[in-house]
């Protein structure tokens, strides 16, 4: 039986669309049926940086942090990865999305650019979040996170909130064209992912050294680069020393270090 709670919210929902009143609406739609500390939400294309949808993050989160996600540490991000390669819409952990070295790679603990983990909180318990294909290549991503000393988000818990799927992806499309439309205002901010690496390492590394470097950093282990570029895992093994080579760096962690030097200047 559908609860009276539930119908107000999801009234309260439909009245804010396109309104700055519209994030908080969607998340009390969403504890009607599970617990969480914080939320985001954000449309993400190819060739744009984020939009922002809701801002959910807990005020203690570090605003530079949210910055320097914004200006690149996005391109990190399972979720963005999810939303620009066609991910099927519905509710996902990011779990089940991020690359197999994924919570080995700096990104998934960094407090200069990962909004959740600046909380004074921590470390997420667990993130999952909703797609929603949108129009011409974007998607939305609206995320819902659990502190540390939290619970993972349990399976009659997921398959909750799963089937509010049609009606968060429904009101998200309502939602987006308002956002579009203040948007068009705001000055072009246009981010090849592309573009962002090379402002980066610049032209010290060879194109296919690039493409490499991404998977690296994204968390993707040697085999897994090797399966994406089809070709071996011993000449991901080469690129991966002529990488450090040309930097001038060692290791991994120097290579996401450089990585987030840019973004924070």
């Amino acid at each position: 039986m559908i609860s009276q709670r539930f119908s107000d919210a999801v009234a309260q929902t439909i009245a804010t669309t396109g309104s700055v009143h519209y994030g908080q609406a969607l998340d009390s739609l969403i504890e009607c049926v599970a617990e969480f500390d914080m939320s985001c939400a954000f449309v993400f294309s190819s060739d744009h940086r984020p939009i922002v949808i809701h801002d959910g993050y807990s005020e203690t989160v570090d605003r530079r942090a949210l910055r320097s996600y914004l200006r690149g540490a996005y391109l990190l991000d399972p979720f963005y990865t999810a939303c620009v390669s066609g991910v099927t819409e519905g509710l996902w952990r990011m779990r089940d999305l991020a690359p197999d070295r994924f919570y080995d790679a700096q990104f998934a603990w960094s407090r200069e650019v990962h909004p959740c983990i600046s909380d004074q909180a921590g470390t997420l318990v667990e993130e999952v979040g909703f797609i929603v294909p949108l129009a011409n290549g974007t998607a939305a991503n609206y995320s819902l996170m659990r502190n540390r000393g939290g619970e993972l988000f349990d399976d009659a818990e997921f398959e909750s909130l799963a089937r509010l799927t049609p009606i968060i992806a429904a009101s998200i499309r309502q939602h987006w064209p308002f956002i579009q439309n203040s948007e068009a205002d705001a000055p072009a901010a246009r981010r090849d992912a592309d573009l962002v690496f090379q402002q980066v390492f610049g032209d010290a590394l060879t194109p296919a050294q690039h493409s490499v470097t991404q998977l690296i950093l994204r968390g993707h282990s040697s085999l897994s680069i090797a399966e994406h570029l089809g070709i071996t895992e011993g000449t991901v093994k080469i690129h991966r020393s002529n990488i450090y080579r040309r930097l001038g760096i060692s290791s991994q962690s120097e290579l996401f270090q450089r990585f987030i030097e840019h973004l924070v200047e």
